[in-house]
C-alpha cells in the first residue's frame, strides 16, 4: 500500500464521527486514550515498549504468537493476518518477518485507533496496510476502511499484543474477534496479569488492570471452541520497578 493512499485515507476520516457511526459506548474516554497516545506516545512507542521488556523477553512474544500460529491447523499460504490494536507496528513488523520466513505469501493489516501511530507503522513498511477501528467492533471497522483501502471482510488470523487491557469492554473483544474471522480462524492474545498498579491508568492510557487468565478463558469460551490461556513464565512488563506478569491466550473457531 502506498504511503499517499493511506495518508489520504487518514486526511478522510473523522474520528468522533467514526466512532459515533462503530457504536462505541463512550466516545469521550476514546478521544481521551487516544489524545494520550497521540501526545504521550506516538513517536516514542517503539522505544518505550523496548523499555518495558527488553529485547530478548520481545524476541520471546514474537516467537510464542508466531509459533502458535505456524501450529495446527495450519494457516493457508495466501492467509490473511490482522494485528489488533497494532500500535507504531513494533510488533506487528517483527511478527511479519518470523511468520513471512516460513510463509513469504501472507498478507498482513494492522488496526488501531490512533491515526498518530498508525502513520509512524506506515512509515516503517509499504508491506502492511493499516486502518482505523475499534477492537469492540472489527467488522464494522473494516467496512468503514474498505471505502478507501483494500482490506478484506475476513481474516485467517488474528493477533493482539497487549492491547486488551486498553480496551473498553474487553468481553465484546472475543466476539468481535470471532465475527472477523473465516471459518477454523485463530486468534492470539498476549496481554498483562492482574496487578496492583493504579497509576498505570494515568501513566500509560490503561483501562484495565490486567486481567485473570480464568477471567479470559471465560470470556473466550463463551465464543470460541478451543481456548487455552496460560501464563508467559519469565516475562514481565517492567516500568520503573514495578512489573506484571504476562499471559498467552490461544483460540480457534
Amino acid at each position: 500500500m502506498s504511503n499517499s493512499a493511506f495518508e489520504t485515507y487518514i486526511k478522510n476520516v473523522n474520528i468522533r464521527e467514526l466512532l459515533e457511526s462503530l457504536a462505541v459506548p463512550n466516545i469521550d474516554a476514546l478521544v481521551e486514550e487516544i489524545r494520550h497516545f497521540t501526545l504521550n506516545e506516538a513517536e516514542k512507542r517503539d522505544s518505550i515498549v523496548l523499555g518495558y521488556f527488553g529485547e530478548t523477553a520481545i524476541n520471546r512474544i514474537v516467537d510464542s504468537i508466531a509459533d502458535r500460529m505456524l501450529s495446527s491447523p495450519r494457516l493457508p499460504n495466501n492467509a490473511k493476518i490482522l494485528d489488533v490494536g497494532a500500535g507504531s507496528g513494533f510488533f506487528t513488523l517483527r511478527i511479519m518477518r518470523k511468520l513471512r520466513y516460513k510463509m513469504p505469501s501472507l498478507s498482513f493489516y494492522a488496526m488501531d485507533l490512533t491515526p498518530a501511530m498508525l502513520q509512524v507503522l506506515a512509515r516503517k513498511s509499504s508491506e502492511i496496510t493499516p486502518f482505523l477501528g475499534v477492537a469492540e467492533n472489527i467488522p464494522e471497522s473494516v467496512e468503514q476502511a474498505r471505502r478507501y483501502l483494500a482490506v478484506p471482510k475476513k481474516f485467517d488470523a488474528v493477533y493482539s499484543t497487549l492491547m486488551l487491557h486498553h480496551s473498553i469492554e474487553p468481553e465484546k473483544v472475543f466476539a468481535s474477534m470471532r465475527e472477523a474471522l473465516k471459518r477454523r480462524g485463530q486468534v492470539v492474545i498476549v496481554d498483562m496479569c492482574t496487578h496492583p498498579f493504579t497509576e498505570f491508568r494515568d501513566e500509560m492510557g490503561d483501562v484495565h488492570l490486567g486481567f485473570e487468565t480464568a477471567s479470559i478463558e471465560a470470556m473466550a469460551k463463551e465464543h470460541f471452541k478451543t481456548v487455552k490461556v496460560e501464563r508467559m513464565t519469565g516475562i514481565r512488563c517492567e516500568s520503573s520497578g514495578r512489573a506484571a506478569e504476562l499471559f498467552i491466550a490461544y483460540v480457534l473457531s
